[in-house]
């Protein structure tokens, strides 16, 4: 089952990549309620989003984890295909009450939002629960990827109940302005459900002890969260510094760079140098690695 939310995760990259051409041809303005961003930026990042829960979600001990990975890629591809649907139509998809419609999809994407971040709450518990098969490695990368992914969250729900506040205070126009200060925070939490487990993954292809997995994932950790942290403070205090697409390449930069050196450690690495502590048990395989 896991295979069809695989094709959703890549079907919603490849709709958000056809539709960065639609603006390359078409033109128009990049940033505002109404533009070709919008489906582009939304397929990619649900559709990355999809991909990334369907695979880190095998991670963890949860009965009905197939069941919610499949929620999760439908809701996302519903996201999707209204705000797909609202950029063609020409009007913005989020907080329109113009019409019965536009307020019908309005209130449709809120309530999909609402599911997605129940589906995250359901397994980032899932994700804290003792599981003495995964390394410690992985399993810090994990709990750390499904926190800071509902931290992005929780900065998505305040972006939303601060638009709604407005729109029902009649201020629609200004519901855009407010939501979009936080986009920097939502946008630079929302990477390290990828970025630490596939780096935790990685590491486990070195020939390093558990121990030194365990010690730069940590590494890795503490500087995602420590950039995140700055930015979305930033955020809070109505401060831009750095746009939501910048913040999201100064963490991958982050964590890539200590990707490097954990290969460069790893090819450095004599086998036959004792460590400095006992192994760690190993995982049993029946988790991907």
């Amino acid at each position: 089952m896991n295979r069809l939310w695989y094709l959703i995760g890549v079907a919603l990259m490849l709709a958000g990549l056809v539709h960065l051409g639609v603006f390359v041809v078409d033109g128009g303005p990049w940033e505002g309620a109404v533009s070709w961003r919008k489906p582009f930026t939304f397929g990619v990042s649900f559709g990355l989003s999809v991909l990334t829960l369907t695979w880190v979600s095998t991670f963890i001990r949860l009965r009905a984890r197939r069941l919610l990975t499949g929620a999760f890629a439908i809701a996302s591809a519903l996201e999707v295909a209204l705000i797909t649907l609202q950029t063609w139509r020409g009007v913005p998809s989020h907080f329109n009450m113009e019409t019965g419609l536009d307020t019908a999809i309005a209130r449709t994407l809120a309530a999909g939002g609402g599911i997605l971040i129940a589906i995250v709450i359901i397994m980032t518990i899932a994700a804290f629960r003792p599981d003495p098969e995964l390394a410690p490695s992985t399993r810090l990368a994990v709990r750390a990827g499904f926190a800071t992914l509902l931290a992005a969250m929780a900065f998505g729900a305040v972006m939303i109940a601060r638009g709604v506040v407005e729109v029902v205070t009649g201020n629609q126009q200004l519901a855009y302005t407010v939501a979009v200060t936080l986009k920097p925070a939502h946008a630079v939490f929302m990477h390290g459900i990828l970025l630490l487990p596939a780096l935790a993954w990685l590491l486990s292809r070195t020939p390093h002890p558990e121990h030194v997995r365990l010690r730069l994932v940590r590494l890795a950790t503490w500087t995602y969260l420590a950039l995140a942290t700055a930015v979305s403070a930033l955020a809070l205090a109505g401060i831009t510094l750095v746009t939501p697409s910048t913040a999201s390449i100064l963490c991958a930069g982050a964590i890539s760079g200590l990707a490097i050196l954990a290969l460069v450690l790893g090819a450095s690495h004599h086998p036959d140098r004792p460590p400095l502590a006992p192994e760690a048990p190993q995982p049993l395989t029946d988790h991907p690695r």
